[in-house]
């Protein structure tokens, strides 16, 4: 709704100025002077700069998601209707961008659309399995059920997302500091070695010269090089959006020793937990795995689930092609089985999803205790190969002037 800068005079003869939201400008004029003001001026508010520059402005982050649903779903178990539930959350919320998401959401609910229709119209804030889920709740009269199911699925997801995020967080930094490190040695500090060595015309050891030679690329072909791996990146990204590329890197990712497995825990932790969420919330099972598949975030584990969906819709129990899958581990398939044996399937995914994020936990611990070890070993091995091939030379100069005396 546009919002409107004004100055006025109100009813005691006080200068007061303020902004407003209204529909038009007649009717924010119309509102203010039943307030009692003699208005001096009335304008549209100027946008902000950020405004005009998408990637500048603020997103809807994954946590305010998590915070509004779960306040949502304790004012709905409370009793109160969905408009003030609205209305409040948008004065609570600190993020501008998600406070006019929920400005538009209350304004669709007041003029009739169910609360899942006004969700659907921003789908780049409430996805599918959000949407949906609440669309079943609200059909089965137990939104505040269902909310509640899902504010818990959101919080273990945002907590599986963490956990995975921190592990990669370390290396990353540690070799990107080595990387910047070894470039500054190479292009500033070797070159001033080289130029005693010259000076002092002694012959060089092969570690020697090899080193300044790699320094002497790389300082004359630093822009190339800099420019080389932009390129890669951005051409490695633009295959990863091609169907081919994801699932070739996909399939690549999950063969990587360690981390591959870390990539497949998340994946089952996540598909099992969307699954036992959307069972246990009354979404029929084939519209759930369809939900389930775009949701899996690996395309090897996404076209598995597909295809155990194509066998349940032909009949089949979802246990037998989740084996022949070749995808999800005995474990699982045997979890799954007990559960549709005994009617509590959705319990069971939830204590396999329970269990697999455990084991991402595990795997976090033993990635880091791995790298760690393996990240001092590289820098102790490049930078102290770099100071040794350049000391080699001095030390032999020392020899032959301690001779010559």
């Amino acid at each position: 709704m546009p919002k409107f800068v004004w100055k006025g005079i109100n009813r005691k003869g006080q200068k007061v100025q303020g902004e407003i939201e209204a529909l038009s400008i007649t009717i924010a004029r119309q509102m203010l002077e039943r307030q009692g003001l003699s208005l001096k001026s009335l304008k549209p508010k100027p946008k902000d700069l950020l405004e005009y520059i998408p990637a500048l402005q603020e997103k809807v982050k994954e946590k305010d998601l998590v915070l509004f649903t779960r306040q949502f779903s304790t004012m709905i178990d409370a009793g109160l209707p969905i408009i003030q539930c609205l209305e409040i959350l948008q004065d609570q919320t600190e993020n501008k961008a998600f406070r006019k998401v929920l400005r538009v959401l209350k304004k669709d609910v007041e003029e009739g659309a169910t609360f899942s229709e006004a969700l659907r119209k921003h789908p780049k804030v409430f996805d599918q399995l959000f949407v949906n889920l609440v669309a079943t709740g609200e059909a089965g009269g137990i939104l505040d059920v269902t909310l509640t199911r899902l504010a818990a699925y959101l919080e273990k997801v945002a907590s599986l997302k963490k956990k995975v995020r921190g592990a990669m967080t370390y290396p990353a930094i540690v070799v990107a500091i080595a990387v910047i490190v070894i470039a500054l040695i190479l292009i500033y500090v070797i070159p001033v070695f080289a130029g005693l060595f010259k000076d002092a015309g002694v012959s060089l050891p092969a570690m020697t010269v090899v080193v300044m030679t790699i320094s002497d690329f790389t300082k004359n072909y630093f822009h190339w090089i800099l420019l080389g791996l932009i390129l890669v990146g951005i051409l490695f990204g633009r295959f990863r959006t091609t169907r081919r590329g994801r699932d070739m890197t996909d399939r690549i990712f999950l063969r990587i020793p360690v981390f591959g497995t870390l990539l497949k825990k998340v994946a089952l932790a996540r598909v099992t937990r969307t699954l036992g969420t959307m069972l246990s919330s009354g979404v029929p099972i084939l519209e759930s795995m369809e939900l389930v598949a775009a949701t899996a975030g690996n395309t090897v584990v996404e076209k598995a689930v597909r295809d155990v969906q194509q066998a349940v819709s032909q009949g089949k129990t979802l246990a037998e092609p989740l084996q022949q899958s070749g995808v999800f581990p005995p474990m699982v398939v045997h979890m799954v089985s007990v559960g549709e044996a005994t009617g509590a399937l959705d319990s069971m995914l939830s204590k396999v999803a329970d269990f697999y994020d455990e084991e991402v936990d595990a795997t976090v611990e033993a990635l880091t205790s791995l790298l760690e070890p393996m990240l001092i070993v590289f820098l102790g091995v490049t930078i102290g190969g770099l100071l040794v091939a350049m000391y080699m030379p001095i030390f032999q100069l020392a020899d032959v002037v301690s001779r010559g005396s």
